[in-house]
């Protein structure tokens, strides 16, 4: 999904004829209320702050204190492709521990606020029965999703995902973590995901 083209949670789509269902904000890159913001910094400037700084910044993509302070004290990095492989390593790394940390800032998708209310009641329905089932918010990653297709797609990932026995969810839900937090990570560095 390209930039451009991303609702933004919390600001009215500007006026326009849409055809579909509404756009879920993007829950890929927009941080949640306890995360700090991922403001992007640059990359030179990402592998010169102080480590404190960068932690901070990184919490913004994924919040588990032992992630960002993994990465920001691994830097310099030489260049994104090295950055993101080491983001990718700390986070298989993860522990639960810190897995549960970082979904506890997250927030789920939701609909955009003009969607019919019976959308939202179904929405807030599933939300609940995998939150019931499971201990934490759903999240999936969207980058490669048209936002028309946001709301059907949360709503099967999550129908889909609600046959999945604990283990098998918490491996699924790493992985979506690890995308999300990849893109976050190059919104940080670049001010642009990926095209």
């Amino acid at each position: 999904m390209s930039r451009p083209s991303e609702s933004h949670a919390g600001l009215p789509e500007p006026p326009q004829q849409r055809v579909g269902p509404p756009a879920l904000p993007a829950q890929d890159r927009d941080p949640a209320p306890a995360r700090t913001s991922a403001r992007s910094l640059g990359f030179d400037r990402f592998n010169t702050a102080p480590a404190a700084d960068a932690e901070a910044a990184l919490l913004g993509c994924c919040c588990s204190a032992r992630w960002a302070q993994r990465l920001a004290a691994h830097r310099p990095y030489p260049d994104l492709d090295a950055l993101l492989a080491a983001a990718d390593e700390a986070g298989y790394d993860m522990a639960p521990a810190d897995l549960a940390e970082a979904l506890a800032a997250e927030v789920s998708p939701g609909l955009h606020h003009a969607a019919p209310h019976s959308a939202h009641l179904a929405l807030s329905a599933a939300h609940a029965a995998y939150e019931s089932r499971f201990g934490h918010v759903f999240v999936i990653c969207l980058d490669a999703v048209h936002p028309a297709e946001h709301p059907d797609q949360v709503l099967a990932g999550i129908r889909a995902r609600l046959g999945h026995d604990p283990d098998e969810e918490r491996v699924v839900t790493a992985d979506e973590m690890r995308r999300l937090t990849r893109g976050r990570i190059i919104d940080l560095v670049t001010g642009a995901g990926p095209a």
